[in-house]
């Protein structure tokens, strides 16, 4: 597997390349309609070369002057590196010659992300509000004349030839069909009290890349400052599912969900596995016998979407010491983990090692539900921004912003996705659509799903378009949707979740009601009955049934089984948020001491307590392990 220099190393030089411009009688989409046509230039030699100081020969030269200063300009800027202006100097004093010879067309505005249109390669992508869109590209060592040894090029659009509505593209012929890493830089107006949050010096990933590489290997902090950069692979052949396979089709009455963490699964050495699959898709795999023993029949897997697990290290704050290992803060709502790849495998890899474990998993009757977070991604706010993608790609459009042009903040993590935007809508529509056609899941769970119910203004409606869409769409009519029905602004509607028939709940009432029964809280005997008899009193509205409550004690937010029995109050002191984090209402009882005891007796209380729990928990009606 080929390795990106320009992606990893901190100290190499922004290339810039002078693509002469395309002209065209119209605006047409794809290159089949202008094949043959001398619109189409020919760029028969790509030159890395350095400005000619105070001179412009031509249009094509200023165009490329103005790139190349751009370039300059931003050197210590780009991907947050660290460049140094003599490199910058040396590399762009170079001039290459006997580059690829390229044919580019105006492309067409649909589908959005790559797709391959005869031999070229369509880039495609949304913003309602830019200036300026620049496609870059990194390409792979393909011989001593094709080699950029890890340079940039970077191509800027047209928004006369390469823009249609809202959407720009470009269309690249014999670009290869695998290994390209490539991004966006994209300007547009600096009115910040308009929310707009435009950086044309960072190079921003796809919103509808499938790919994403970034560092290899989990948590490795010597790379902790590398970037992310969209993918594709068209090379590799279609995944082979195998002909007896078979979805498990398990009914919702009969489900019960083993919540876990791919990573942490078998990360450890205690694991019994090689090192090389710890922690991986395939470490999942070899496990399948012991989900068995457990006598579930699906896994609920904490958030598999791309993100960075350094997130918090990138400048010093009080959690610079944490890695983020739930992954509850998405680059991008496409690509798999790439660094659950065993190996240090990488994207290609990654995914189809998801598929080998979603294969496994069905043919050991064991359903696949993933838990999405479509409610706020990876780039925080203003204060500590963390701009990958959607916030340099067009920040008005992907984020609620109040009327000063601000962001809100209903998920507690610094910014709300617009989920009811149609763009994001579709976004979002489209990327669940992708997991179940292309990873064969069968089901979500929608954490802090109350987000999604808020309009763009971020207040409360009555009959969310994409909690409806979501219901009602043909792709998505066979699997599981599952909401966290309250969010952090707190719009709490668990028994009130506008569902169309179809949505289930997390039932935080019976997590409570159960919690404050068993460690003796008085006059709860009737709530404790109707939680274990299917809450009722929640789900006998229209045709929800039992089965749309979701039961569980815990689960990965707050307090362990262990914890809830050993501690009244929360003792979050090593993590950095000063005890903000996690609830303050726990239901907890520490059976007579405050933490870790030798006192037997004690010791055998909690072992009781924590037997009666999932005693409640196995003979209530629907249940979540």
């Amino acid at each position: 597997m080929l390795h990106h220099p320009f992606l990893y190393a901190s100290k190499i030089a922004t290339q810039s390349t002078l693509f002469p411009p395309v002209s065209s009688a119209g605006n047409s989409a794809g290159r089949s309609s202008l094949a043959g046509n001398s619109s189409a230039r020919d760029v028969r030699s790509l030159r890395f070369m350095k400005q000619a100081s105070g001179s412009k020969s031509n249009n094509e030269l200023g165009v490329f002057s103005e790139t190349m200063d751009r370039a300059r300009h931003r050197t210590t800027t780009v991907y947050g590196g660290r460049a140094q202006e003599g490199v910058l100097e040396e590399e762009t004093s170079k001039v290459i010659e006997s580059r690829p010879s390229w044919k580019v067309f105006p492309g067409q505005a649909f589908p959005l992300g790559v797709s391959e249109v005869d031999n070229c390669m369509n880039f495609a992508i949304f913003s309602q509000h830019a200036t300026a869109v620049t496609l870059c590209l990194v390409l792979p060592e393909r011989g001593s004349i094709d080699a950029l040894d890890g340079g940039m090029i970077e191509m800027v659009l047209d928004p006369d030839l390469n823009k249609t509505g809202d959407i720009w593209h470009i269309c690249i012929e014999d670009l290869p069909r695998s290994n390209v890493l490539y991004g966006y830089r994209i300007d547009g107006p600096g009115d910040r009290g308009k929310g707009h949050r435009f950086d044309s010096s960072i190079v921003l990933v796809d919103p509808y890349a499938k790919l994403v590489e970034g560092r290899r290997y989990f948590g490795d902090i010597s790379l902790k400052l590398s970037k992310f950069l969209g993918t594709y692979d068209f090379d590799s052949l279609p995944f082979d599912w195998g002909e007896n396979y078979k979805l498990p089709n398990i009914s919702e009455k009969d489900l019960v969900i083993y919540e876990m963490n791919v990573r942490a699964f078998t990360s450890d050495e205690s694991s019994g596995l090689d090192s090389n699959i710890r922690g991986s898709y395939l470490g999942v795999i070899e496990k399948i016998p012991h989900l068995l023993e457990l006598g579930i029949n699906a896994v609920e897997l904490l958030p598999v979407f791309e993100f960075d697990e350094l997130e918090f290290q990138r400048f010093p704050n009080p959690r610079d010491h944490m890695i983020n290992t739930w992954g509850y803060s998405t680059i991008n709502f496409f690509a798999p983990m790439s660094r659950y790849a065993s190996a240090g495998g990488g994207s290609v890899n990654a995914s189809r090692e998801f598929k080998q474990m979603v294969k496994a998993l069905h043919s050991a009757g064991i359903e696949v539900i993933l838990d999405v977070v479509y409610n706020h991604t990876n780039e925080a706010d203003d204060a500590f921004p963390y701009t990958t993608s959607f916030r340099g790609i067009d920040n008005k459009v992907y984020y609620m912003m109040d009327n000063n042009g601000q962001l809100l903040n209903f998920s507690g993590c610094g910014n709300t996705l617009n989920c009811n935007h149609p763009v994001v809508m579709e976004l979002i529509l489209d990327s669940l659509r992708h997991w179940v056609t292309e990873y064969h899941v069968d089901g979500f769970r929608f954490d802090l799903a109350s987000v999604l119910c808020r309009g763009i203004d971020g207040s409360p409606i009555n009959a969310p378009p994409l909690i409806r869409a979501i219901a009602k769409d043909a792709v998505l009519s066979r699997c599981k949707i599952i909401a966290e029905p309250w969010d952090c602004g707190g719009l709490y509607l668990v028994g009130s979740f506008p569902n169309w028939d179809r949505w289930a709940e997390w039932n935080g009432k019976y997590r409570d009601d159960v919690r404050k029964f068993i460690k003796g809280d008085s006059g709860v005997k009737g709530s404790f009955a109707t939680r274990v008899a299917g809450s009722s009193d929640l789900y006998r509205v229209n045709n929800r049934r039992p089965y749309h409550s979701i039961n569980f004690v815990i689960a990965h937010d707050g307090f362990t089984l262990r914890d809830l029995v050993s501690y009244n109050f929360k003792h979050n002191k090593a993590n950095g948020e000063g005890g903000k984090d996690g609830s303050n209402d726990n239901f907890s009882w520490n059976c007579g001491f405050e933490g870790e005891t030798d006192d037997a007796s004690i010791r055998a209380l909690r072992s009781r307590q924590m037997k009666n729990f999932h005693l409640a928990l196995m003979i209530s009606q629907h249940f979540l392990g």
